[in-house]
């Protein structure tokens, strides 16, 4: 800075040049930097006034302050005009596992429920974070007909509606009564067929309570689909959210709304539009999301990006639109994560200063879980590439055809909205280390546990051998081997020695120096070929009724189809549970066990209690990747008899209570490995690879698993 005047009481005469130099900021911390601008500025500015106060006799110079050395140009502003919109991806699994008929499992082991926490986060944060919206992706509930899981999301959006914070929200599939798929039947199942009065979406969020919201603009005759205007930065900008399956009027309303406000920039909200490829983060288009691209978006303009949930995961596409100029098309969802999603939500910022849309992918009910709960899986903030991400977007230019003035708005933020989110999740929350497990040394190279009755290990021959029929899988116990079975017993039809080959590929983590690999598997012929234990092997009569860990490393083809081979079995005992005494429950022809892969390619644990055999516990994962080697535990707490299923190390959310044994038709009923039954018959064979099974009578802890090291 200047040298101080020679007098004390001498000030120099503001410069007004120079103040009009200073650019004004709202926010306190900025404004002290501004202040030591300004200074600065004077002081550069100021050397008449300084020459004048200290001048005195004939020689000016004789007592004239010292010239003042040279200062550092003055900091430029780093205040922008940005705001943020909040997203909800589905919250499907929130609202059903918060519920009593779910044993409030959210609450009963972590105190709190992600719906909530999430608009929590949002009310108490939008002010300071300059969030004028959210948007809410679909699915708000998981079973449309049970009211406790809208009683939940109709408490987390009352959190929002109490503070005043607008939001938009649509209906997903599992919010309507008729739920048709858009590839089989694009007509029925839109808005247009449904009998609106049954409908439990409109009684909960219906058009009455929409209007409520400030940002309000009005919805479709149908009341499903609405669309709001929010003002921020000086600009109104339109949210267009349509519900599942809309009809062709309601296109026409949509297209509608938008020529109504044709200086408005419009995001496009649907449950469905983009899909994700398998390598998990690569866009896929969907036939639904490109009819609307052909009927509603590539000719609208306004429409400049595109959110939806309803696929697992997140992915990108930048597509162009008649007039040249791109559509942002983006899908998120978390939902088959871990904890059915989290709390895992999105906040994109739009930075019009810097011309950039910004993505935060975060958590505001992990960092408020109780700290002994924490696992790895428990990560705040997303970084992955398709997590956290920015992307350019010039927007008076892209907007310039339909509005002209569009223009970034006074600089009244301190700093990015993003990175200011990231430091307030992180704050005062450590992220659980991450050990990363190390291969195996050798086949030998794993933790040997006290009361294992069976260890199958599928390896011994040459990689992509058949695996011939008789063919012995010892068990490690030596107690209970495995023999695969002769060709089409049951009810097979058109098995062949090659329909099991060897394999040297297998899990990272498994000792076992290879795998076998179940081919050419139809549902429909049936066509499966299996292994199984003998009739007098002594696994069979075993109940597990002090509690059981069941391990297995499986993958599955890439080539799996749902019509082909859901339903597939990793394992099971034969028997009908419909003979066992007392069961009343669903799909008596299926055996008293199922470890098997649902149409969803989710694992399935599913198993007839001993001491309650009237229906079937199951045990539900999210979707597995096909293509990728996983490792499923199975653990039975002999206290409490919970069962708790991990994919990769994760608990899944969708666990069973209290479940004590397995119940069995037959004490000599074998255990079969990559097959199943249906009604006494051979069914549901395994389409994929096996490394190793593992059946111990205890509950073992994750350091006692095969993906340990001895």
């Amino acid at each position: 800075m200047a040298s101080t005047p020679s007098r004390p009481d001498c000030v120099p005469a503001p410069d007004p040049a120079a103040d009009a130099r200073i650019p004004a900021a709202p926010l306190a911390p900025r404004r002290s930097m501004l202040k030591l601008g300004a200074s600065t500025l004077l002081g550069l500015g100021g050397g008449a006034a300084l020459t004048a106060c200290g001048g005195g006799g004939d020689d000016p110079s004789a007592n004239a302050a010292p010239a003042p050395s040279p200062a550092p140009a003055p900091a430029a502003s780093t205040a922008i005009s940005s705001f943020a919109v909040a997203v909800l991806p589905d919250t499907q699994f929130y609202s059903r596992y918060a519920t009593s008929a779910e044993s409030s499992q959210y609450g009963r082991r972590f105190g709190s429920e992600p719906f909530a926490a999430q608009t929590q986060w949002i009310a108490a944060n939008a002010r300071a974070l300059n969030i004028p919206f959210t948007i809410h992706l679909g699915d708000v509930v998981d079973q449309v007909g049970k009211p406790e899981q809208w009683k939940v999301a109709d408490g987390a959006m009352q959190v929002l509606e109490v503070a005043k914070r607008p939001y938009s929200v649509l209906a997903g599939n599992h919010d309507v009564l008729n739920d048709v798929d858009y590839s089989i039947d694009p007509v029925n199942g839109t808005d247009a067929a449904r009998t609106l009065a049954n409908e439990p979406y409109l009684q909960w969020f219906g058009t009455a309570r929409a209007q409520r919201q400030s940002t309000f603009g009005g919805r479709d005759p149908s009341g499903f689909h609405e669309y709001h205007v929010f003002e921020a930065q000086g600009q109104k900008f339109m949210v267009l959210s349509l519900s599942w399956r809309i009809s062709p009027a309601a296109i026409a309303w949509a297209r509608q709304a938008i020529a109504r406000n044709p200086t408005l920039p419009v995001i496009l909200v649907n449950h469905q539009l983009l899909n994700i490829a398998p390598d998990g983060s690569s866009p896929l288009e969907t036939d639904y999301g490109k009819m609307l691209w052909e009927k509603l978006i590539r000719d609208n303009d306004q429409i400049f990006m595109t959110l939806n949930g309803h696929h697992h995961g997140a992915a990108r596409l930048t597509r162009t639109n008649d007039f040249g100029h791109a559509v942002e098309e983006m899908v998120v969802d978390y939902q088959m994560a871990y904890q059915g999603g989290n709390g895992l939500m999105r906040l994109y910022e739009f930075d019009l200063t810097n011309k950039l849309v910004k993505v935060l992918s975060f958590s505001p009910w992990v960092i408020q879980k109780p700290a002994d709960t924490l696992t790895e899986f428990d990560q705040a903030v997303l970084s992955a590439p398709n997590e956290s991400f920015s992307f350019a977007m010039d927007f008076a230019a892209r907007f310039a055809g339909f509005n002209k003035t569009f223009a970034a708005g006074q600089a009244t933020v301190a700093s990015s909205l993003v990175a200011q989110a990231r430091a307030l999740v992180l704050a005062n929350y450590k992220e659980p280390t991450v050990v990363t497990p190390r291969a195996a040394a050798d086949s030998d190279d794993y933790p040997k546990v006290a009361n294992t009755l069976a260890h199958w290990r599928f390896f011994g021959g040459t990689a992509g051998q058949a695996v011939a029929t008789g063919t012995v899988i010892a068990d490690v116990t030596g107690a209970n081997p495995l023999r695969r079975d002769a060709l089409n017993q049951g009810g097979i039809v058109g098995a062949a020695q090659g329909d099991i080959v060897w394999s040297a590929d297998r899990h990272r983590l498994s000792a076992a120096p290879g795998s076998v690999r179940f081919l050419n598997t139809d549902k429909n012929v049936p066509r499966l070929s299996y292994f199984m234990t003998d009739a007098a092997a002594p696994i069979n009569a075993q109940k597990l009724e002090g509690g059981y860990t069941v391990e297995a490393f499986v993958k599955i083809d890439a080539a799996w189809m749902r019509s082909t081979h859901a339903w597939m079995n990793i394992m099971t005992r034969d028997g009908r549970r419909g003979n066992l005494a007392g069961f009343t429950g669903e799909d008596p022809e299926s055996p008293p066990m199922l470890f098997a892969i649902s149409s969803l390619r989710e694992v399935q644990w599913e198993v007839v209690p001993t001491q309650d055999t009237i229906a079937p516990r199951a045990n539900w994962s999210g979707e597995i990747i096909a293509n990728t080697w996983v490792h499923i535990a199975v653990v039975n707490d002999p206290a409490s008899h919970d069962t708790t299923m991990y994919v990769e190390g994760a608990p899944v959310l969708r666990n069973a209570s209290k479940v004590t044994g397995l119940a069995t038709t037959s004490a000599s009923a074998p255990w079969v490995v990559g097959g199943g039954s249906w009604d006494n018959g051979r069914a549901d064979g395994f389409f994929g690879q096996i490394g190793e099974v593992r059946v111990v009578a205890a509950a073992l802890k994750p350091q006692q698993w095969l993906t340990a090291r001895r």
